[in-house]
């Protein structure tokens, strides 16, 4: 049954209307109609719905019954990448949110051969929100990702870092040097609720500066297995380990 996310509060015995693109979804690709059934998903709650009537600007939906399901890892996980070159950040947001990433920061890492423009940015967060919000219907998500741009990853971090209950670097040397505890004791700490923010490279990883810069301010430096991953594979590792050790070893 086909899924759409909704903005505004849950809310049992009102009205929902379904506007914009998934109105067009709705009536110009399904070609749904009065009386048809849909999911809808309001932010960490799911219910099955009802279309009432069709207008030429909305679907009115009215909720049947709400699904007993809560498919989101019970932490929540965020990715920073540097930004990559390429369509590799899009690859990274949709099957990050596919396996459970609850937010991804864009930053331009010191090694970030790609630039954008910043009259661009936001049209290109629009395009990768838009890819997140396809990926969370697709697997049956009741959380939407955001994405976000990071025009400074060092003043992001001094201000907003004593929100995450852990901050972790994949890093390359670590890998190299074999260490393999880092991410699991993090697992292992971590209770429902708990918040890990992770923080990936460009191609080449991240700058000497930048790795100092991490470590004074506490952050955990992670090898992700004996093998050398891309940086479009990185975050993918990480959710997978975390998915595995959350949903699936408990």
């Amino acid at each position: 049954m086909q899924r759409y996310f909704v903005n505004e509060p849950f809310r049992p015995k009102d009205q929902i209307a379904i506007t914009g693109d998934d109105y067009h979804h709705i009536v110009r690709v399904m070609r749904m109609e009065k009386g048809d059934q849909l999911m809808l998903a309001f932010q960490k709650t799911a219910a099955q719905a009802e279309i009432e009537y069709v207008t030429e600007e909305a679907v009115i939906c009215r909720v049947l019954d709400l699904l007993d399901m809560d498919p989101e890892l019970p932490v929540s996980i965020t990715i920073a990448s540097g930004l990559p070159k390429g369509d590799k950040l899009e690859w990274i947001v949709q099957k990050g949110t596919e396996l459970g990433a609850e937010q991804f920061l864009v930053f331009a890492a010191d090694r970030s051969v790609a630039k954008w423009d910043g009259k661009k940015i936001p049209k290109k967060l629009e395009r990768l929100q838009k890819i997140a919000k396809e990926a969370a219907e697709q697997s049956h998500r009741t959380q939407l990702p955001t994405v976000d741009y990071l025009p400074d990853l060092y003043g992001f971090l001094q201000k907003e870092m004593a929100q995450y209950d852990a901050v972790f670097c994949a890093y390359e040397e670590s890998a190299r040097s074999g260490e393999k505890q880092t991410l699991a004791h993090l697992f292992e700490e971590a209770s429902p609720g708990t918040r890990l923010l992770g923080i990936f490279g460009p191609e080449g990883g991240i700058s000497e500066k930048e790795r100092e810069f991490l470590q004074e301010l506490g952050v955990y430096f992670a090898g992700l297995g004996p093998r050398i991953l891309r940086t479009e594979t990185a975050p993918l590792y990480v959710l997978s380990a975390a998915s595995y050790h959350f949903d699936l070893a408990k």
